[in-house]
């Protein structure tokens, strides 16, 4: 919950030579603004993914206060992030409701980016591997192999979520290719169609130590990417 539509079309304008950089390197790079924002950073940026922060698996009715699919495909949205451990926190986002969501949206020809992860004490009680495997399991449920290879899954270990507390790239490396494994074992090699990022304070000074690892093949990045210059820094670290 970050920007204003002012505040937003600033940071849109002032991406052109990012997504220049970006897209000479092969680097798919993107943002997830507010609702309210989407309209205006579609309409002052180019070759940039905008993608939704969510939305709801039914097309309308009366759900106030939520935003559909056609809604977001209407502006041209194609991409939506799906999960993130802020509405499973605070908005009682459930594995099963993730599915319904991912499910629609893949039937849809958009690209959902699910986010998994485990809390502090979770990762302190040993229980990271059973927290993800079940949010796997139920979340990227009843799909077919070709649809598996249009998901992308966002591993975030909720502990190092803007608290300063990495993740090393060890832990990120062997989490995300324990997802892998998952999504083998649930459609085979599918799987390594699927891209599978790291977010959890990934910063310029960091990412590209993430990246270099064999199952990591992006980020999700938060407060790093909320100014250009920092979004900027990370992209050239990543491909020096």
């Amino acid at each position: 919950m970050n920007k204003t539509v002012s505040e937003a079309k600033d940071f849109a304008l002032q991406t052109a030579e990012l997504v220049k950089f970006a897209n000479e390197h092969d680097v798919l790079v993107g943002v997830a603004p507010t609702y309210l924002c989407l309209n205006t950073v579609l309409e002052n940026t180019e070759g940039m993914i905008v993608a939704a922060q969510n939305c709801h698996f039914e097309d309308s009715g009366a759900y106030t206060g939520e935003v559909s699919i056609p809604m977001l495909k209407d502006l041209g949205v194609t991409w939506c992030i799906i999960g993130h451990s802020e509405r499973r926190t605070y908005d009682n986002e459930t594995n099963e409701k993730c599915n319904k969501k991912i499910v629609k949206l893949i039937h849809n020809d958009m690209v959902p980016v699910y986010c998994c992860g485990e809390t502090l004490a979770q990762f302190e009680n040993g229980e990271t591997k059973k927290v993800v495997e079940e949010q796997i399991r139920v979340g990227l449920a009843n799909l077919c192999e070709k649809c598996i290879s249009k998901v992308v899954v966002a591993y975030e270990p909720v502990w190092s979520i803007g608290t300063g507390k990495n993740a090393s790239k060890e832990i990120a490396e062997d989490i995300c290719k324990f997802i892998r494994d998952i999504l083998r074992d649930m459609y085979g090699d599918a799987c390594d169609q699927v891209l599978i990022l790291y977010g959890g304070s990934v910063k310029p000074d960091n990412i590209q130590a993430y990246l270099s690892q064999e199952n990591v093949d992006g980020a999700l990045v938060g407060g790093a990417s909320l100014k250009v210059d920092s979004y900027e820094a990370m992209l050239h670290n990543l491909v020096k």
